[in-house]
């Protein structure tokens, strides 16, 4: 009998990653489509999260990929305090090399086939202009286009909920809210990182910037000529001197075990997802006495966004919820302190909590 035990079954039942409600594999052999969606909670409501794709080295790959990211987004949507449970799908393959419309068409059918358990929406390799195909043949698809119903772009209240909890983070460690004449790291100013400066130097704060593209910082830089100034990578960013906050807003992993040690900043808040390389290194940054915002809290501004326009698109009204990323982030800190463990730890604790109150949807 062929040995499974390190294959995908494992993967789904035995492993640390297992426990979730639903995962479906998809193959549609016409368009080429193999895809994973996994569904990790909908004791919250129907569970959401995006559409990655991606050239993943192995199916088992893409499976422990999308599990990961479904858990994580059980825990992203409860803090949110969004009625809604967390799934993800993954498209395996290289979207430059096989993205047509005839797979986008066949994946929506299959989102569709779940009868609105899962809502999808975009991420890594899909766009507006994706969904605007895969809402064809699925109502349960938010990111669209406003000319197809939806909100758009998410990276503006993605980037406001990120500057909220750098706000809470200012007041829990400084005693005041505001970041004027704080010196501020943004790594990554793309579509999120390029918003959150406009944030930083509306409000007053020195800020510094990198990223691996030389026209994204020239844009910044020709914007704000004064008070925005950049270095050579992220290495040079983490050991500024002075530095009070750093952003991670690029690629994920950024704290680790080299970077924590030489991080000169007393905050981390960012919009990047899966900040934390490994188990432990909140506990890192805690003995450092560095102040960890949670990735999953303050991020949260995006899917904020998406949940709501499945019940019609209302930016002011986005705005207000993605507002109170400030209260739960402060609350997180003030659960870590009581509880004398890490705001990581805390936000994870606040979330199961939710999620174990709730009743399973049936």
């Amino acid at each position: 009998m062929t040995d499974v035990s390190d294959g995908v079954l494992h993967t789904l039942f035995r492993s640390e990653q297992g426990g979730h409600e639903q995962v479906v594999l998809c193959q549609d052999r016409a368009s080429g489509l193999k895809a994973v969606i996994a569904l990790h909670s909908t004791a919250l409501g129907p569970a959401l999260g995006g559409t990655r794709f991606y050239p993943y080295a192995s199916e088992e790959e893409a499976v422990a990929d999308a599990l990961n990211l479904a858990r994580g987004m059980s825990y992203k949507n409860a803090m949110a305090g969004l009625d809604h449970g967390g799934g993800k799908a993954v498209i395996i393959g290289d979207p430059e090399q096989i993205k047509t419309e005839e797979l986008l068409l066949a994946y929506g059918r299959f989102v569709a086939s779940l009868g609105g358990r899962y809502v999808t929406a975009c991420d890594v390799g899909t766009y507006v202009a994706d969904m605007d195909v895969v809402a064809r043949e699925c109502r349960w698809t938010t990111g669209r286009s406003p000319e197809h119903g939806g909100a758009g772009d998410s990276s503006v209240l993605t980037s406001f909920g990120v500057y909220q909890g750098m706000r809470a983070a200012a007041q829990h460690l400084w005693g005041d809210p505001s970041l004027r004449d704080r010196k501020v790291g943004v790594a990554g100013v793309g579509k999120v990182g390029h918003h959150l400066v406009e944030h930083l130097r509306a409000e007053g704060a020195e800020v510094v910037i990198t990223d691996v593209r030389e026209d994204a910082v020239r844009r910044i830089l020709d914007r704000h000529p004064e008070g925005v100034s950049a270095v050579a990578d992220t290495e040079a960013l983490i050991r500024t001197e002075g530095l009070d906050i750093y952003a991670p807003c690029a690629l994920g992993g950024a704290l680790n075990d080299d970077s924590v040690p030489v991080l000169t900043a007393t905050v981390v808040c960012g919009a990047a997802n899966n900040q934390l390389a490994h188990p432990g290194v909140e506990k890192d940054l805690a003995d450092r006495g560095i102040l960890y915002a949670p990735d999953y809290v303050v991020n949260a501004g995006g899917v904020i966004q998406v949940a709501d326009e499945l019940h019609g698109f209302d930016f002011d009204r986005c705005k207000a919820k993605a507002s109170k990323i400030f209260d739960t982030t402060l609350a997180i800190f003030a659960r870590a302190k009581e509880d004398g463990i890490p705001p990581a730890a805390a936000a994870d604790r606040i979330a199961e909590q939710r999620m174990a109150e709730a009743r399973p949807l049936r």
